[in-house]
């Protein structure tokens, strides 16, 4: 049986901000930060490229694994409850850049072809390989997500779009990692080759992650 290791809803997430009107969270929702170091702007501007990329990999990733597993009575809600936290991410990341005003990745085509790729493939290996795809992927989005708070950490802490970055950073990540520990309670190490396999799909995401800094 499939099922949730925690629930994957939570009260007061700052991404509420960018999905409803909220006079209170104006400035912190609509401006951007004038008095960022040209590298400090280059740390922004990539941090953003990548983990909108990231959420449309995502969203496809689940795509695939619907198209495979979809009418699975047990994988295919799970699924699709993960998926939809996944677009509720994009959405929110989506305005983030509006706000920044960043430039997508040059490679967001590939991302969504290599998602819905690896999605659909790691589903017909099996239930256990689709979780296994799932560990293996919010594992290094865990990581590059506390790197990025990290880096984050110099900013303005006077800035309202700072500081209600970083909230939103934090929610996403602890999100994904829900979505591990769900990968994990649901039998994800069981997928044959788990390790060869999250070998693989987690270094495919380091370098994607590299080259959507840069392109």
């Amino acid at each position: 049986m499939l099922r949730f290791s925690r629930s994957l809803s939570s009260l007061a997430r700052p991404s509420s901000a960018y999905l409803r009107s909220t006079p209170d969270f104006h400035s912190a929702t609509t401006l951007t930060p004038n008095e960022l170091s040209l590298e400090q702007r280059h740390t922004l501007d990539a941090a953003l490229r990548v983990d909108q990329a990231g959420e449309i990999a995502a969203n496809y990733i689940y795509a695939g694994q619907m198209a495979v597993l979809g009418r699975d009575k047990a994988a295919g809600p799970l699924i699709q409850e993960m998926w939809n936290q996944e677009k509720v991410h994009l959405a929110v990341m989506n305005k983030l850049h509006l706000q920044h005003r960043i430039r997508p990745t040059l490679l967001l085509e590939a991302a969504k072809v290599a998602g819905f790729g690896l999605g659909a493939v790691t589903a017909l290996m099996g239930k256990e390989a689709a979780m296994a795809c799932t560990e293996a992927v919010e594992t290094v989005i865990g990581e590059h997500y506390d790197d990025q708070l990290r880096d984050l950490a110099s900013f303005p802490t006077h800035d309202p779009s700072i500081q209600l970055l970083k909230d939103v950073i934090r929610e996403l990540r602890d999100d994904e990692l829900e979505h591990l520990d769900t990968a994990v309670v649901n039998n994800a190490q069981r997928a044959p080759g788990h390790a060869l396999l999250s070998t693989v799909v987690g270094a495919g995401c380091r370098v994607a992650i590299e080259l959507c800094k840069r392109i």
